[in-house]
Order: C-alpha cells, then sequence, then structure tokens
C-alpha cells in the first residue's frame, strides 16, 4: 500500500480512489525522495516529522498495513506512561498524534511493503532500495527505524480466505468492531487486552484458548474472567465459515473433540508475531544480537545509513519510546546534513515553526 496525505505528494503517488488512510495510492516508479525511514513505528513516524521540518521530501516504509508498528499490532488501547508530556496515553492516540504531526510535510506512506534490496551508488551519492512488490525508492539517504525487524503475524491455519472478510490479527481501532459478535483467538497480553476492551462495545466477546494457562497479566486475566466475556480453555478453531465474510466459527476442545458452532461476525487471531531482520541482514550492516550498530551521531557502518529506535544498538543503550525519540531527530539531523552538506547541523529552536 502506498499514500500521500495531500495534493502535493502527487509527484511521488497517483491516488487511486478518494484520499482517506494510508495505505490507499500506488506509487509512480521510482518514487525518488531526499530521505527514506524503514519502519513505521513510533521513531520511524517522529523522524518522518522532523525531516519535514527540515524540508525534507520524506517516504516511510514498513511492512505492516498500518502506521504505528508494535504499538498499533500488540497495544493499541494500553496506556503509555513514559512519554515526555504525556502523564497517559493510549497506544493508538499516541500514534494518531505523531501521524498527524507529520501531516502537513505531506511524507509519502508506503505500508505493505517490506525493504527487500539496497544498491548504493557512491558516485552518484544515492541509494536505491525495492521493496518486496518491487517498488523502488531513489533517496540521499537513509534512515532505519525497524524496531526489532519485520513485524508478521501468526497466521490462523486455514483461514487466509476470510483474511480482510472478517478475520484480522491487531485492532487499532475499536469501534471497527462496536456492535459485533467477537471471538478471540490466543492467551497473551493482546488477546485479553483486546477482550477487556471490547467487552462494553461488541454484542459478546468469546475468548479461546488452546491451554488453560495464559501468558497474559495476572490482573487483566482476573478481570476478564470477571466481566462478561466467555473464556474457553483447550478450545481451537475448526474452521471458519461464511459467504461474504464471517458468520460461523466451529470450535473443538482438543482434549475431548468436543465440537460447537458460535455465531460471530469478527474473529480477532491473536497468536503473536514473528520479527526478523530478513533482509536487513544481508546489507553489509554492522549487527549485534539483531540490532543494527550505530556512532554518537546514529550513523551506522554504510555511508548515508543511519538507525534509530530499538533496531539501533551502542553502549549504553535504553530502548524506550522517549529514547528513539531523540535517537530519531540526531539521525534526521546528520541525515540533513549527508543530502545537503550546506545544510547545518543544529536544526534551529524547538519554539521555531519549520
Amino acid at each position: 500500500m502506498v499514500t500521500s496525505n495531500d495534493s502535493k505528494g502527487a509527484a511521488a503517488a497517483t491516488a487511486t480512489e478518494p484520499e482517506q488512510e494510508p495505505g490507499k495510492a500506488v506509487a509512480t516508479e521510482p518514487v525518488e525522495v531526499d530521505l527514506l525511514i524503514i519502519g513505521a513505528g513510533p521513531a520511524g513516524l517522529y523522524a518522518a516529522y522532523y525531516a519535514g521540518f527540515r524540508g525534507l521530501r520524506v517516504a516511510i516504509m514498513d511492512s505492516l498495513p498500518e502506521a504505528g508498528g508494535q504499538v498499533t499490532a500488540l497495544y493499541p488501547e494500553k496506556l503509555i506512561f513514559d512519554v515526555a508530556g504525556f502523564p497517559a496515553i493510549k497506544g493508538q492516540a499516541l500514534i494518531d498524534n505523531l501521524v498527524e504531526q507529520a501531516s502537513p510535510f505531506d511524507p509519502l506512506y508506503l505500508l505493505n511493503h517490506r525493504a527487500e534490496e539496497m544498491d548504493r551508488d557512491e558516485a552518484g551519492g544515492t541509494i536505491t532500495v525495492t521493496s518486496h512488490r518491487d517498488t523502488r525508492v531513489l533517496c540521499k539517504s537513509v534512515i532505519i527505524t525497524g524496531g526489532i525487524g519485520t513485524f508478521t503475524p501468526r497466521p490462523l491455519p486455514d483461514a487466509e480466505e476470510f483474511e480482510g472478510r472478517g478475520l484480522r490479527y491487531f485492532v487499532p481501532r475499536l469501534d471497527e468492531l462496536a456492535g459485533l459478535d467477537v471471538l478471540i483467538v490466543g492467551g497473551g497480553d493482546s488477546a485479553f487486552d483486546w477482550a477487556q476492551s471490547l467487552e462494553p462495545l461488541s454484542k459478546s466477546v468469546t475468548l479461546i484458548h488452546r491451554r488453560d494457562r495464559f501468558r497474559a497479566h495476572e490482573h487483566t486475566v482476573s478481570q476478564v474472567m470477571d466481566s462478561s466475556v466467555q473464556v474457553l480453555t483447550f478450545t481451537e478453531v475448526a474452521r471458519i465459515q461464511g459467504h461474504d465474510g464471517v458468520q460461523t466459527v466451529e470450535l473443538f476442545n482438543n482434549r475431548t473433540d468436543e465440537r460447537r458452532t458460535i455465531e460471530v461476525q469478527a474473529v480477532v487471531a491473536a497468536l503473536g508475531f514473528t520479527a526478523d531482520l530478513g533482509p536487513l541482514t544481508r546489507w553489509g550492516l554492522t549487527q549485534h544480537k539483531r540490532h543494527i550498530v550505530v556512532d554518537t551521531a546514529m550513523h551506522t557502518n554504510l555511508p548515508r545509513v543511519f538507525a534509530a529506535g530499538d533496531i539501533a544498538e551502542y553502549e549504553g543503550k535504553v530502548r524506550l519510546i522517549s529514547v528513539g525519540f531523540g535517537e530519531a531527530a540526531t539521525a534526521v539531523n546528520n541525515a540533513a546534513i549527508v543530502v545537503d552538506p550546506a545544510a547545518k547541523l543544529f536544526p534551529g529552536h524547538s519554539s521555531d515553526p519549520g
């Protein structure tokens, strides 16, 4: 998915329908920008804002279909308490604010695009990054903010035909499931968080898990157990049925093979995610324990390539969202000099509008 937020991005993207969420347009080939940010989590989104503040044309590439990275995928409704200036803020609200903060500078979102290949033209001072969907991005610098790598949900077996038709792997906006009968599959924090959050909004919520032990926080489990959510243990999905979307789900008890069918219009498969640096491991980046080594300027060992956020590694590293914001700003300011050697490292005071 590729999108530009408004008509300013027409040179880089051609809308296929009225402008809406990121992910509703098709890029011309190739995309040409000053800076490519790989990873649309909090650090990447803040980097997009800051790069726009520095006057750079920006594209953001991410393998997930929505901006937000781990926050959107795992805990959009959880409160985050360690972001400066917010005593508490829900994960999705933070992501929405970051997208809004960057929007005046019209970054180009390439969602559902996994960064696959990187080719560097040292003489010409350019980098070409190609996604797994063969979209090419030509840029002068790259900032990798990929968190823990490509984030892929573990699929619900034999249910591919219902993906996007009632079956989903994360719930960035709860109101999408308001008034529906919802089945949640899983026993971890995401499953119980969504069950707790959806319980007052949905018509009914059923949570199933293949065991009777849960990985979720004990307090959340207790709250869900005391709510109207129906929790079924030793229970798995046999098959999903429906014509235009999910209508019924056949469940089975994995100890007794007893079967039952329930009516639902939505299935949330909270089976966890796999994370992998994937193609990045082939780019020649110096790594340490699945992280990319950087210096104090957030520069990697490759010319014109920077890293920030959870994926970056240096002595004394602390992996917090708030730390990632500072690293993103440092990376952008140093990348700005790479893009334009006449630029200054100091961007101006924070009260300057840009």
